[in-house]
């Protein structure tokens, strides 16, 4: 789904779907290692935001102008459903990282990407982590992403 130079899109259009394969990076914390530089402590954010980066790219395709407008998301991560997971009932990924952090990650590489102007044009998120196996999820790990103009 493409977003072609200077249209006009109806509120509540979807504009972008797009399955990400990949171990979802927490952006979070941040360590000082001298110099007044910052680096991220989790290994995991520069994969990923390099994983969105590219499926965001790929599926824009064509004709893209950046959006600039109320914007919704959503974001379903599917992460690794553990051993120790119950096999009859539903199990929840209510464990570390924090889910707000796979977001903060998430919508900073859409903003690479030039899936919009500014992630700042977001103005509802709709957001869950999920297992592999459950009715939402993904097939591995990953996140489907969705984004919808408001206006």
């Amino acid at each position: 789904m493409t977003s072609p130079p200077g249209a006009t899109l109806a509120p509540g259009t979807l504009v972008l779907e797009v399955a990400v394969y990949g171990t979802p990076g927490a952006q979070g914390s941040k360590r000082h290692v001298g110099g007044g530089r910052m680096i991220e402590s989790s290994k995991a954010v520069a994969p990923w935001r390099a994983d969105v980066k590219a499926a965001a790219e790929a599926a824009m395709s064509g004709a893209w102008s950046p959006l600039d407008g109320p914007l919704k998301l959503d974001v379903t991560f599917t992460r690794v459903r553990p051993a120790s997971a119950p096999k009859r009932r539903r199990a929840f990924a209510a464990t570390a990282p924090d889910l707000d952090k796979y977001v903060r990650s998430t919508c900073d590489a859409l903003t690479a990407a030039g899936v919009w102007m500014d992630d700042g044009r977001v103005v509802e998120i709709h957001a869950a982590k999920v297992l592999v196996g459950d009715e939402r999820a993904l097939d591995r790990p990953g996140a489907l992403i969705r984004v919808w103009v408001l206006s």
